[in-house]
Parts: structure tokens; C-alpha cells; sequence
């Protein structure tokens, strides 16, 4: 150490102690620590300590100490200078005034809450009750009003405003915003829409009016491109609120007390390629649900023509029939079992869909009070996770992809006369059914168009919200996104051949409806156009919205605002903010293709049948399907790295639309990061889905005992049950478990396989055919099973959802890593280390 012979031996010994490395391991790199040693014992007189080395320099390691940690002393030195240290957050000045600022804001809303809650609550009951009739001779005519509505809404629209004014005109939106959205009551959720639709109208004819560059062709092109884009999502935006905006709620109907009256039922199970396992729960709670023996009749349709089945139907006590052919599909055996059966109503219920025993009770007595109803759809409730909640691992903690149109829209579109036939746990009157010819073998999407069809005819359907059936939902990925392309393609063969806009029989709003539900799958090419936007301007210096970067802020922010406000109030409990954009990122290349064809060729395409009820023994990541993703990954990070190299480019001037492009691609990386998490599979080895539940039951021991429990989850395998610690139960233990029936016990033999800390796993014994029914008709089929699921879903709150799919997008790019190939993984390794090597030179704060 060169150093060295200009100081003390003993001073070079306390050096040595006071940073435990041994004299002779001192080399020339422990040069600038040893000059750090003597400024300390000048000027204090003291000898620090290895404690106090590892507190101030908590990222240099002295036993180790290499050539880069002189840079890293320096750093650290400086900061500790500089930077006044033991500091808290809660202290700092910034913080305090804004804890001021948030008291402030929170005392004005809260004001302006409580204003608007008075006003909005007299209106909202009077909403409810449909409102106060209006005076015949009321001096202002209607039309003279809704003249004068409409000139001032054209007005508020178009106007142009100064910069200035346009930052007050949004604030004011938005506090007006923020202080009516935490009322409740249907009228708030009125305001928010009109609020919304102020900010997205003025937003899209600025968008038209002043934001096209018409000079350069590549400019020109390219911004027409997106603004079609988002016109389309402006549409589906409009015609979305006019859905939800009042959803009916309807109620079930009570059936007459005499039970002679009420009408026979055909159900029909349709079955192709499904396992036995998959249909048997369906057939066995058919045949218990509530309704006269003598007016039902059972059937299962099997296109897969199979014997095992033949003979389970005979076991069951079930029709069977089989056709020669398998022509159109679903939509062609349900017609062929039609023909052949007389029931004054039909069923229908995909094999894997479980009704329970009150369906018929439920649903029935509309029929009786409304002759020209012809249709009551039902939800498609799923007791096992979709691709999207078991990848993510968020089921029944995330709302299903389907709760949305299952939960919201279908009940806004009851509201006017246009909910759709959805295929399944749906009864149909067999009279308009027939008079349409059958089901519709048209389009793949038999179902929609058989609603079209018989709403054209005049007549009416109706949407019940309550879950009084269950099914599986899409085993993978790879099946969902085929199940998808099914539906888009079907919707867009409908709006080609028979468009709702068109034709007679549709009211004005049940054309609406309709039209929304096959723009929806439209979504493909627009979104594929949002997910490569922003790129026009970073990689290609095309600017697409042709304005300075603070009109496009005070613009655009409005727009998004608003529409994220009125939709995370309106739909909140069954689709959580900014999750919308990853189930349309997923499916957009899949979609666009198909739907574009069937515009314009919408003969061309197939039924495909859905896979349900599969096994995935291994964890796996869908290369096949997530190409389009990490095209798009690819594609945004480039264009990130591109723009970041423009921020430090000192000839590019325009850095604030640099920033706004490079906050655009952060969120589309975001979206695609969850979107590849989704492309992970994991596994599911469990071929019974648990259920879980919690009800009282009772189990009884061999010797005798009878004990409480409480059913935490069921399968068609087992029982979980919770019971007291105390008791003396062993794995191997033979147990009979009661669960109620109707308010009949009913006994099960079980064996224990798992019993710890008062929780017992137990597995079901061999049963007769009689007994397994009897256990559907205690767990699946019970009425009040699937009626608590929609509730435990909390109430959107943005902010936490979008913590959620940050955290999700992390994953999602952590499992595509981890599933590379060899090679990929090596050089992405040497990056991640290359990146911690230059963050460890950040200085650290004194702990």
C-alpha cells in the first residue's frame, strides 16, 4: 500500500481494526478509505468503528473491497454531505404542505358531497318512481325544449376555447365529477354519463376540427388511421351508457298455487365431444329440479353419438336422442330435438351448466303473466376460474371476464326489450321458437340471432340477474381465445346479414342494443391500433394528433377521466378499471381477422366447439398464442427506447410530446406484461373444481359420535369441513357427513384424507346412481349456492386496480423470462446484472 509509509504504524494498525481487514490483505485500492479514516480522526478524534463504516457506507463491503467502490465512496461521501440525512417523509416540508392541500381538498369535496346528496336524492326518488306526470297544458311545449336542450348542448360541444378557459372548463367538470360520484342513487350515475359524454364530445370534435395535419401525406394518413380508431371507441362508449344507464333489476314472477295450470317443459342437454364426468352433475340436478313430473321431459342430445351415454340416460331415467348427421352444429341438434319433442316450452342447458332445483320456479312465471314473451335468459355463472383469474391467480377475488355482460348489460338491455338468447340456462316458448323455424342456423352465434329473429316477430324476452345455474368456464388460453373468435365471428355474420339497423320488427332502442353487442367484437383492428400508436411519432416523427402537447393533455386527460369515473361507478362491482384494455389486448389479433372476413364473406367459418372440463398436468407458457403480444412488447419497447434517446437528443425540441407518446407506450407495456402473465398456464390438476361454501352440516363417526361442523368447499370428490380442534379425528377415519336437502338430512360415507387443526378433508365414497343425485341436489343444485359470489366482489377503486395490474405486468414479463429458451434467458440475465452493477453506485440513506 503505497500510502502507507507516510503514516504510523499505528495509525495503519487502527485503520486495519477499524475496518477488520488484517494489514497484510491492505492493498493500493484502499487508498481513499484510509484518507477517509485520517479526515475523521482529525477532526473528531475518534475511531470509528466497523459499525460505523457499515451504517455510512452501507453498500461497500471492506473485507471485499474492489476498484469500484472508490466511485462509490465518493457518491456516498458527497450525498452525506449534501443531503441532510435521518429523514422521514412524514417531516419533509413538501409533505406536510401536501397533507395540507389533501385536508383542504378533502373538507371541500366532502362539502360539495354533502350539497349534492341533498339536491340528488329528492330528484333520484323521483326518478325511481318514473317521475311526476307532466301537465297537459304545460306552457312550454316539449319539442320547444328539447330544441333549446339540443342548440345548447351543440353549443357546449363545439364552441372553441382558449387554453385558459379550456383548463377551467375541465376542472369544473371535474369537480363536479368528483363530488357527485360517491352519492348514491341512480341519478349520479346520469350525471357522471352526461358529464362524460361533455368531455368525450368535445374531445373527439377537436379531435376532428383541428388535429389533422392535411400538409404531409404520412401525417395525414396516420391520424385519420387513429381517429377512426377512436370514433369507434366513442360509439361503443355512447352506446354502453345508453345500455347501463338503468338497469331493470327485474323480479321473478310467482306461479300460480295450482300446479295443473303450469305448462310442460322440454329441457334439452346438447352434448358433442364433452366427457361423461362433464354432463353427468347436469343430468342428475335436471332431474330434481322443481317442477311437476309430469310436465317435464329430459333430454340428452348427443352429436357425439355414443353408447356409454345411451345407457347413462336410460340409468337416469332421461330421454336420448341421437341424429344421423351433425349439420349445423349445436343450433342443428337443438332443431332436430325440437321436431321431435311437444312441450309448450324448451330449455336449454349447455352440458357443463348445472341448474338448480328452483329454476323452473324462478323463471317460469313470467311466461304465465306475459303471453308474448318469448324468451327469459339467465346468467352464465362459472364455478371454476377462466384463463384469466387462474393465471393471475385472482379468482373470486377479480370479477370474471363474462360478470360484466352477465352482471350489467344484460340487465340494461332488459330495460329495453332487447336481452339476448346466450345459448344456455334459457327457456324459450316453443310457439314463437318454431314460428321463427327453430333455431338459427344462419350465423355460429345460433343463439343472438334466434333473439334477433324473434324480436323482429314482436315479440319480448326478459333477463333474470340471479345465478340459479353454474357451469364451467374455458379450460385454457388457447380455448378461451377460441371460443371468442367463435362469438366475434358470429356478431359480425349477424350485423352483415341481418343487420338490426335494418328491417322491420326492432324498436329504435332494441336496435341499439344489438348494434353494441356485435360492435363490441369489433374491437380487434382498434385496438391493435392503440397498442401502436404512439409509435408513429417516436420511431416514425409522424405526429398523429396534429396539436401542442398541452392541448392534447387538457384533451385528452378530460376524456379519460371522465369515461374511467362514469364506468368505475356504473360498472365497478363487475369489471374493475383499466381491465377492460388487457381482455381486448389478448383477444384483438385473433378477432380482427376473423370479423373483418365475415363482413364481407360471412358465409365462410365454422362452429367450433368449446373444450371444458380438461386438465393442464404441467405449468406452461403458450408461445403459440402470446405471439402477437410480444410482437407488441417489441414493438412499444422499442419505440420506448427510441424516445428516451429523443429526450436526451439536444437538436429535438419537442420533448413534451416525446413525454406524452413515452407515458402512452408505458401503458400499453403495462397492458401486454398482464396480457402475457394470462399466456402462462398453470396448472390444474384438480378434475372436481372445489366449491367453497359455508354451511352448517354434521358428520357422525364410526363409533358412534355425532359432531357440528361447518362446509367450507365441495366437489364431486369431496368435503371440506371445519370442526372443532379438539376432536380426535385421524386420516383413514371412515365419517358420515348429513347435509340438508330441502330441509331433509341426507348422509354421505366419506373417508378422511386429510384432518389437522380442526380442518378435515374428506373423500366420498362410492355412491348409487340415487345417492349421487341426492348430492347434487345438497351442493350444486341448492338454490342459494352461486347467490353470494356477484357480492363478495368489492366496488372498483382505480387506483388499486391499476397497483394490481402493475403488479400483474411484472409477473407477466418475470414468466416469460423464466420460460425462454436458454440463450434468451443467459443475455436477459446479463442485462438485469449489468443494471444492478450501475444502480449499486446510488447513494443510500443512514438507517
Amino acid at each position: 500500500m503505497f500510502v502507507a509509509r507516510f503514516i504510523s504504524l499505528d495509525l495503519l494498525r487502527q485503520f486495519s481494526e477499524s475496518i477488520q481487514v488484517s494489514e497484510m490483505a491492505l492493498k493500493n485500492r484502499h487508498t481513499l478509505p484510509l484518507l477517509c479514516f485520517l479526515v475523521v480522526v482529525a477532526f473528531s478524534r475518534q475511531i470509528p468503528s466497523r459499525f460505523d463504516w457499515d451504517r455510512y457506507f452501507p453498500q461497500i463491503d471492506m473485507n471485499q473491497f474492489g476498484f469500484g467502490d472508490n466511485l462509490r465512496l465518493c457518491i456516498q461521501i458527497l450525498w452525506l454531505s449534501v443531503i441532510k440525512q435521518n429523514f422521514t417523509w412524514k417531516d419533509w416540508a413538501l409533505t406536510r404542505h401536501l397533507n395540507a392541500m389533501r385536508a383542504m381538498n378533502a373538507r371541500f369535496f366532502g362539502l360539495c358531497r354533502r350539497l349534492s346528496a341533498r339536491l340528488v336524492t329528492k330528484i333520484d326518488d323521483r326518478l325511481e318512481g318514473r317521475g311526476v306526470k307532466r301537465s297537459a297544458n304545460h306552457f312550454v311545449p316539449d319539442s320547444l325544449l328539447y330544441a333549446v336542450l339540443l342548440i345548447l348542448t351543440a353549443l357546449c360541444l363545439t364552441v372553441p376555447f382558449s387554453i385558459t378557459a379550456q383548463v377551467v372548463f375541465v376542472s369544473v367538470l371535474a369537480v363536479v365529477a368528483a363530488s357527485v360520484r360517491g352519492v348514491k342513487g341512480r341519478l349520479p350515475n346520469m350525471l357522471l354519463i352526461i358529464l362524460s359524454l361533455i368531455a368525450s364530445c368535445r374531445y373527439l370534435w377537436w379531435r376532428y376540427s383541428s388535429t389533422i395535419n392535411w400538409d404531409k401525406d404520412l401525417d395525414m394518413i396516420l391520424g385519420l388511421v387513429l381517429l377512426m380508431a377512436e370514433t369507434y371507441s366513442w360509439m361503443v362508449l355512447l352506446l354502453s351508457y345508453f345500455q347501463t344507464i338503468w338497469p331493470l333489476n327485474r323480479t321473478p314472477e310467482a306461479l300460480p298455487e295450482d300446479s295443473n295450470t303450469w305448462p310442460s317443459i322440454d329441457l334439452f342437454i346438447p352434448t358433442y365431444n364433452e366427457e361423461l364426468e362433464v354432463v353427468r352433475a347436469t343430468v342428475l340436478a335436471a332431474t330434481a329440479i322443481d317442477w311437476p313430473k309430469n310436465k317435464i321431459n329430459i333430454y340428452i342430445l348427443d352429436d357425439g353419438k355414443r353408447d356409454d351415454f345411451q345407457a347413462f340416460a336410460e340409468q337416469s331415467g332421461v330421454g336420448y336422442i341421437r341424429r344421423p348427421t351433425n349439420e349445423h352444429a349445436k343450433a342443428g341438434n337443438l332443431n332436430y330435438a325440437l321436431k321431435r319433442t311437444h312441450g309448450d316450452y324448451v330449455a336449454i342447458f349447455d352440458c357443463d351448466h348445472i341448474p338448480t332445483r328452483a329454476f323452473f320456479q324462478v323463471t317460469m312465471g313470467a311466461f304465465l303473466k306475459d303471453d308474448n314473451l318469448a324468451l327469459v335468459q339467465t346468467p352464465h355463472h362459472f364455478f371454476s376460474p377462466d384463463p384469466f383469474e387462474r393465471n393471475l391467480s385472482r379468482f373470486r377475488q377479480l370479477p370474471n371476464e363474462g360478470n360484466l355482460f352477465y352482471g350489467l348489460i344484460q340487465d340494461g338491455n332488459d330495460m329495453w326489450d332487447a336481452a339476448f338468447f346466450c345459448g344456455s340456462c334459457a327457456i324459450l316458448r316453443r310457439g314463437p321458437l318454431e314460428e321463427v323455424g327453430g333455431v338459427a342456423v344462419e350465423t355460429v352465434t345460433e343463439d343472438a340471432h334466434t333473439a334477433l329473429k324473434m324480436h323482429r316477430l314482436g315479440y319480448r324476452s326478459a333477463y333474470l340477474k340471479e345465478p340459479i345455474s353454474a357451469g364451467l368456464a374455458t379450460d385454457s388460453l388457447s380455448a378461451h381465445i377460441g371460443q371468442r373468435i367463435r362469438w366475434a365471428r358470429g356478431m359480425a355474420q349477424i350485423f352483415r346479414t341481418d343487420n338490426p339497423l335494418f328491417g322491420k320488427g326492432l324498436s329504435w332502442q332494441q336496435r341499439l342494443c344489438y348494434l353494441n353487442g356485435m360492435m363490441h367484437f369489433l374491437s380487434g383492428i382498434p385496438r391493435l391500433i392503440f397498442m401502436v400508436a404512439p409509435l408513429a411519432f417516436l420511431i416514425l416523427d409522424a405526429y398523429i394528433i396534429y396539436a401542442p402537447a398541452l392541448a392534447i393533455v387538457l384533451f385528452v386527460l378530460p376524456h379519460m377521466f371522465h369515461a374511467n369515473v362514469a364506468n368505475s361507478r356504473i360498472q365497478g362491482q363487475y369489471r374493475h378499471s383499466f381491465w377492460g384494455e388487457v381482455y381486448e389486448t389478448v383477444l384483438a389479433w385473433y378477432i380482427a381477422i376473423p370479423t373483418t372476413v365475415a363482413l364481407f364473406s360471412p358465409g365462410k367459418g365454422s362452429f367450433n366447439v368449446t373444450a371444458k372440463g380438461g386438465l393442464i398436468d404441467k405449468r406452461f407458457f403458450d408461445w403459440d398464442i402470446s405471439k402477437p403480444i410480444i410482437g407488441l412488447l417489441l414493438l412499444n419497447l422499442t419505440g420506448f427506447a427510441v424516445g428516451i434517446f429523443r429526450l436526451f437528443d439536444y437538436e429535438f425540441t419537442d420533448t413534451t410530446t416525446v413525454l406524452v407518446n413515452l407515458f402512452w407506450v408505458m401503458y400499453n407495456l403495462i397492458v401486454l406484461g398482464v396480457a402475457l402473465a394470462v399466456a402462462a398456464e398453470e396448472k390444474q390438476v384438480r378434475m372436481a373444481h372445489r366449491i367453497d361454501v359455508d354451511y352448517p352440516v354434521s358428520f357422525m363417526t364410526t363409533s358412534g359420535h355425532h359432531y357440528p361442523a361447518r362446509l367450507k368447499d365441495f366437489s364431486f370428490s369431496g368435503l371440506g369441513m371445519q370442526v372443532d380442534p379438539n376432536i380426535n379425528i385421524q386420516n383413514g377415519d371412515e365419517v358420515l357427513v348429513a347435509l340438508e336437502r330441502y330441509g331433509i338430512k341426507e348422509s354421505f360415507r366419506c373417508v378422511v384424507r386429510f384432518s389437522r387443526d380442526g380442518v378435515i378433508g374428506a373423500e366420498l365414497l362410492p355412491m348409487t346412481m340415487e345417492k349421487e343425485k341426492r348430492f347434487v341436489q345438497c351442493t350444486f343444485a341448492r338454490s342459494d349456492t352461486w347467490s353470494k359470489w356477484q357480492q363478495a366482489y368489492e366496488q372498483d377503486k382505480p387506483l388499486e386496480s391499476l397497483k394490481s395490474m402493475l403488479y400483474a405486468s411484472a409477473i407477466g414479463i418475470k414468466k416469460m423470462i423464466e420460460f425462454s429458451p436458454a440463450m434468451v434467458k443467459t443475455v436477459v440475465f446479463k442485462w438485469f446484472d449489468m443494471v444492478a452493477s450501475v444502480a449499486s453506485y446510488r447513494p443510500r440513506w443512514i438507517v
